[in-house]
């Protein structure tokens, strides 16, 4: 019976969660073992009719997952139980060269390479369309103007647009940080007990070489019995912090979609269900699952951090805690981007409001470029500060339009003419490089995610 929602369907895509299914990470395990002995019988370690009918056992589906488990009920010890049964189902002539000079380590280790390997694709190809997708929003709406929001206030005027491009720049980062740990994390380690590889002397790097090679790993530069767990804490942090985009992203969207903002809409299917009491709601819980998700990611990195620090050569304290962080962390970014792809591919934006919402300070959000004008046309920037301020703020008082304050201020007219303060008053002239930064992030989107 299902417990966490992971178990039950509720979060995560099934080609994510079948990489940590059990009977997958039975087949890992003995991918790993079968490959290791094809490496060990190429370079004379084992007789290479032992290596051949170890691999050929271990690829050949007699070693069950039922038979595992009952063994593991008896030795208590997850890998040996699985060598255990390897070595049932092999000839006499190859039980004494199965697992041989590796510790267990070297398999739960390389398999969660293997894992991440197949996993990160999962997840980079869904950065991929996720960065798209956003490149596409932020070039539909470079041309329309919006409010640009500080302290939760009324800024200045920007490109509706270089919202999505600003998010497609972080999701490209992103890319080129997965890029770049995977040579840190994918390693394939087959050295022993201590990571000396003692019984395959001076041929051990030898075969963590080929072995790494053949399962697209690279070699550990050195290990104890363990990898070092600060490649599991890097992983996992990268991960976090595609999460924590996603949760930028959620906020903002959940933000807009506000009843006194209304600048955007999370899709809302036929026979949804905003709320059980009020049939009108319509709530951005799409968004509100992605920042609730990012939560729990924070403090999957905490623990993975805290593994970090082992006892001598290793001891069994980062164990029980990775068999829960290391799938939880991909299982539950999966569901993020899941959420976030569908946000974005279908969200609805409202033109008219973010139109009405430009003017709702009365045009005061055109004051920077007032400011401008006047410091363009001799005056002191304190003075010409202070100037429009106790302009705006007066009309602010008087519930008036800022423009028509700023027209029947003979200090105003008498530096800037009524039709230039016209001029000054069309938001599309205020878009600045926006064009511009947005095209470039376009650009090499396209070129990063083929």
């Amino acid at each position: 019976m299902p417990i966490l929602p992971i178990d039950a369907g509720r979060y995560g895509s099934e080609e994510v969660k079948r990489i940590f299914e059990e009977e997958q990470v039975l087949k890992y395990n003995l991918e790993f073992e079968a490959v290791v002995a094809e490496a060990q019988g190429m370079l004379g370690i084992i007789p290479k009719d032992a290596s051949n009918e170890i691999a050929c056992k271990a690829r050949s589906n007699l070693v069950r997952i039922d038979r595992v488990k009952e063994l593991e009920a008896v030795r208590e010890h997850d890998v040996a139980a699985m060598v255990e049964a390897l070595v049932e189902v092999c000839s006499d002539i190859a039980k004494p060269w199965v697992h041989y000079g590796l510790t267990s380590y070297d398999v739960v280790d390389t398999r969660i390479a293997m894992q991440m390997r197949d996993a990160l694709k999962i997840i980079e190809d869904k950065v991929k369309r996720l960065t798209l997708l956003l490149v596409d929003k932020a070039l539909a709406y470079k041309d329309l103007p919006a409010v640009g929001r500080t302290h939760g206030q009324h800024a200045s005027i920007i490109s509706f647009g270089l919202k999505f491009a600003v998010w497609a720049s972080d999701m490209l980062m992103h890319l080129e940080r997965l890029q770049e740990v995977k040579k840190r994390v994918l390693v394939c380690k087959t050295l022993g007990v201590v990571g000396t590889g003692s019984l395959m002397r001076d041929k051990a790097l030898e075969v963590q070489r080929v072995v790494a090679e053949r399962l697209n790993l690279y070699p550990v530069d050195a290990a104890t019995q363990v990898v070092s767990r600060e490649r599991i804490a890097e992983l996992i942090a990268a991960l976090t912090l595609i999460a924590c985009t996603l949760d930028k992203i959620a906020v903002e969207v959940r933000n807009l979609q506000r009843s006194e903002i209304d600048e955007v809409m999370e899709p809302f299917k036929e026979g949804q269900m905003g709320s059980s009491a009020v049939p009108v709601k319509r709530n951005p819980i799409k968004s509100e699952r992605v920042s609730s998700i990012a939560r729990l990611m924070h403090g999957i990195l905490i623990v993975a951090l805290e593994n970090v620090a082992l006892w001598h050569e290793r001891d069994l304290s980062n164990s029980a805690n990775e068999r829960f962080i290391i799938p939880m962390s991909i299982i539950l970014l999966d569901e993020m981007l899941n959420s976030m792809i569908n946000v974005i591919a279908n969200l609805k934006v409202k033109t008219d409001s973010i139109a009405r919402n430009l003017m709702l300070t009365k045009g005061q959000i055109f004051a920077e470029f007032v400011l401008d004008v006047l410091i363009r046309k001799g005056m002191g920037r304190i003075e010409a500060y202070k100037l429009v301020q106790s302009i705006a703020f007066e009309a602010s008082n008087k519930g008036i339009e800022f423009l028509e304050a700023l027209k029947g201020d003979e200090r105003i007219i008498n530096i800037i003419t009524k039709d230039e303060l016209d001029n000054i008053f069309n938001a599309k002239e205020h878009l600045g490089a926006s064009y511009i930064i947005i095209k470039e992030i376009a650009d090499k989107a396209v070129t990063m995610c083929k």
